[in-house]
Order: C-alpha cells, then sequence, then structure tokens
C-alpha cells in the first residue's frame, strides 16, 4: 500500500510538471529569442536615424563603430553601389531582395540570424542596415532558467513523494496494527486491544475490533458463567448417589462407589473453580502434565486392574508444565486414557508415554482404521460421539500444539497430545529409561 500511494503521487506530480515544464521551457526560448531581436532592432534604428541626418560613408564608418553591435563585428550598412560599411554575414542576393521588399526582416546565416532593416534616403536611395545576432546572444539565460525549472520540479516530485510517504506510512502501520491484533485475537489474546491511528476510516475499524474483542470477551464469560451452573446442578443428583451409596452394605463395592462419588464431587468442584476465573486469570494458568496423569491414572489403574489390562508408564523423571488449566488437562487425560477403555477389549495392555515434547497413548487393540474420520467431532468408528478426540485435538490447539492418531507400536492405536510440530521426529521410538508399574504422585 505504501509503495502504491509512492508510485500514484510520483506519476500525477510528474504529469503536472510534465504539463507545465514544456510550455515554460519553449516560451523561455521564445522570450531570449525576441529579446535579442528587440536588441538588434535598437542597434539597427540608431544606425537609420544617423542616416536621416548624414549618410557619408566616413560619418557611417563613425556612427557603425560607436555602436556596440559595430565594435563586436556584427552591424553593417549596405549602400547602393559601394561596399558593406561594416563586417556582413549575409550574401549580396539576400541584402538586395531586402532593399527591394523595403521591410524589416530576418534572414539566417551561419552562426546566428540577421537582422535586416532598410530604409529610404532622401535621394531615393535604399540603404540595408544588419545586424547579426549569434546562436550564443539567442540562447543566453535559457540553459539556466531551464536548470531551474528542472531543479523547481524535482523538489515538487519529491516533496509530493516524500508527503505521500510519510501519509501511506501512517496507514501501513495501523493496518498493520489491526491485523497483527486480529491475528492475538485469533490466537486466544482476548485482552489485545488498538490504539486508534490513521485516517478515519482505520479508526473506526480500531473501535469496532475493540469493541468486538470487549464483546467476546464477556461472551465467553458468560459461557463459563453457564457451564458452572450446569456443573453445579450436577451436585443434586450426585447428593442422591452419595445417599444412595451409603446404605450398600459395607465392602469392596460399596468402597468403590463411594471413592467414585468422592472423586466425582472433586472433579465437579475443579470444574466450576476453573469455569467461574475470568478470561484473564485463565490465560495465566499452567499445570504440570506429570502430576495430573499420575492422579488420573490412579482412577484408571483400579479399572485397569479390574479388566485384567497390563500397563506401564514411560517418562515422567521430571515436570512438564502446560498452559493449560488442571480441570483441561484432566479432561484431555481422560479422553485419552478412556479411548482405550472404550475402544479395546477387556485384557488388553496399554501404554502411557510422557515427556517434555507431550503426551503418548499406545495400546494393543485393533487400532484405529481411518484416523482422518476419527477425530472429526460427531463422527466415530466405534458407534460413540468422538467427542473424546475432538477434545483433545481443541486442547492440542489452543497450545499450538497437536493431536497425533496413528498407529502403535504395540499394534493397535497410538493417540498423541504433542506440545510441539510433530515435525520434529517426537514420534519415533526410543528406548525408555525407567518403568513404572503405578503412577505415583
Amino acid at each position: 500500500m505504501r509503495w502504491a500511494l509512492n508510485r500514484l503521487a510520483l506519476a500525477i506530480t510528474s504529469m503536472v510538471a510534465l504539463a507545465f515544464l514544456v510550455p515554460l521551457a519553449v516560451a523561455i526560448w521564445q522570450i531570449a529569442h525576441d529579446k535579442a531581436i528587440s536588441e538588434a532592432r535598437q542597434q539597427a534604428t540608431s544606425i537609420v536615424t544617423v542616416l536621416g541626418v548624414n549618410a557619408d560613408p566616413t560619418a557611417l564608418t563613425n556612427a557603425v563603430a560607436s555602436t556596440s553591435a559595430g565594435s563586436a563585428g556584427l552591424l553593417a550598412v549596405h549602400l547602393p553601389g559601394l561596399d558593406p560599411i561594416g563586417n556582413s554575414h549575409l550574401s549580396d542576393a539576400t541584402v538586395d531582395r531586402a532593399a527591394k521588399q523595403r521591410r524589416s526582416a530576418t534572414a539566417a546565416a551561419d552562426g546566428g540570424v540577421a537582422y535586416l532593416q532598410p530604409t529610404v534616403l532622401t535621394d531615393g536611395r535604399t540603404v540595408v542596415v544588419e545586424v547579426f545576432v549569434t546562436d550564443a546572444e539567442m540562447r543566453r539565460g535559457v540553459y539556466k532558467a531551464w536548470a531551474s525549472l528542472i531543479g523547481l520540479a524535482v523538489v515538487l516530485v519529491a516533496g509530493s513523494t516524500l508527503l505521500a510517504d510519510r501519509l501511506g506510512a501512517q496507514m501501513v502501520r495501523a493496518t498493520r496494527q489491526l491485523a497483527e491484533s486480529t491475528r492475538k485475537l485469533g490466537g486466544g489474546e482476548l485482552g489485545e486491544r488498538i490504539e486508534p491511528s490513521g485516517p478515519r476510516e482505520l479508526r473506526d475499524a480500531a473501535q469496532a475490533f475493540n469493541t468486538m474483542a470487549g464483546d467476546l470477551r464477556r461472551l465467553l464469560d458468560r459461557e463459563r458463567e453457564l457451564a458452572a451452573d450446569l456443573s453445579h446442578r450436577l451436585r443434586t443428583p450426585l447428593t442422591a448417589l452419595r445417599l444412595d451409596a451409603e446404605t450398600i452394605p459395607p465392602g469392596p463395592i460399596a468402597d468403590r462407589m463411594r471413592q467414585a462419588c468422592d472423586l466425582l464431587d472433586q472433579e465437579l468442584e475443579a470444574i466450576i473453580t476453573g469455569a467461574r476465573l475470568g478470561v484473564a486469570d485463565r490465560g495465566n494458568q499452567q499445570c504440570d502434565l506429570v502430576e495430573a496423569l499420575a492422579d488420573r491414572l490412579a482412577f484408571w489403574s483400579v479399572l485397569a486392574e479390574d479388566q485384567e489390562r497390563p500397563w506401564e508408564v514411560v517418562g515422567g523423571h521430571e515436570p512438564v508444565m502446560v498452559p493449560m488449566s488442571r480441570s483441561d488437562v484432566i479432561l484431555v487425560v481422560d479422553a485419552m486414557l478412556g479411548n482405550v477403555f472404550s475402544h479395546t477389549d477387556e485384557g488388553v495392555a496399554f501404554r502411557v508415554s510422557v515427556s517434555s515434547t507431550g503426551l503418548l497413548v499406545d495400546d494393543a487393540g485393533p487400532g484405529i482404521a481411518d484416523p482422518a474420520i476419527a477425530v472429526q467431532r460427531g463422527v466415530s468408528g466405534a458407534g460413540s460421539t468422538g467427542l473424546g478426540l475432538d477434545i483433545v485435538r481443541r486442547a492440542a490447539e489452543t497450545v499450538r500444539g497437536q493431536l497425533v492418531v496413528g498407529r502403535s507400536p504395540l499394534g493397535g492405536a497410538r493417540v498423541g497430545f504433542l506440545l510441539t510440530s510433530p515435525e520434529d521426529g517426537l514420534l519415533e521410538e526410543t528406548p525408555p529409561p525407567r518403568r513404572r508399574r503405578r503412577a505415583v504422585r
């Protein structure tokens, strides 16, 4: 945009300058020519005055020598039947023709132009006064005037182009700021705002962007409040379920029911707390992926033992911090582990690998026939809603990572929640330094 404005200003001012320069240059040339001829006419008129008083050759010689043109050898007086007095630059035929016509005229000569002024003496003879004007005299001051005009045109064109560049820079800066803020808002920075600048239209666009960003933030906060209210409503059936669990006679089933109720209550509390956080507070949240995984494996390991599933954990030696809330991380872990229990038979082994690159869940089941369809929301090849992997995908996009669905080294499916791009070789198998049968906080 900036370069386009510069070219437009350059083209317009150049055309305007040319429209004025060409006529002015021609006018200056004509003015210099007319001025030189006018001076030659004055020189000839002074000799004609002398001829009216005395036409004696001696007197005429003195008169010619007294003029500036005559002293420079540029003036001559042609008397009939006599040699020219002074220095002539024309042929006799040209002079005779001017004498017969008896009117002033100009004639081309080598190196300039000759001005001819015929006059009739009292005795009837026709005398021709010749004043030679050189080319240098006719061009005197022309080139200097042209140089001044060209310099003025260059200054005007450069000034207008510079002014257009400054205006274009202001517009481009405001446009780039608007584009950058739009990208940040799309990336999840809901607190991004723009200081209106530039032309009125761009200022209006910036104010509209700020209004949209504020409305979007309020909308998301209302959605979070709605999610918190819905989660809070689940407390009532959960309380009824807890009361029913208390009536079950003591034993392993009763313990598991009470443990499940306590865990569900904790999860609801975490969801409500996280949902009631504002957008700005949620943007600064972080969670340790290893710790959240250990907590969830404590729950899923019980179900794995009931179904006689061999399982193991690889990695997890150091904390892996992810820019997500704890409830979101738990949702991702449950979706990935729940995918194994939902789509594989009892007794099928699985392996969980956690590192700074993300989380991988491999199983020894039948695998996923079409990974592209498996990540589509509402579509599943196993009769489910397909929401689980879509949750993982959306969570990966919020941290600029990626969901990977492929073939597992165990022979089944591999689901990966990667924090970086998979092109970096993060999916290659590496010998794990330590394996754990149980997840420990």
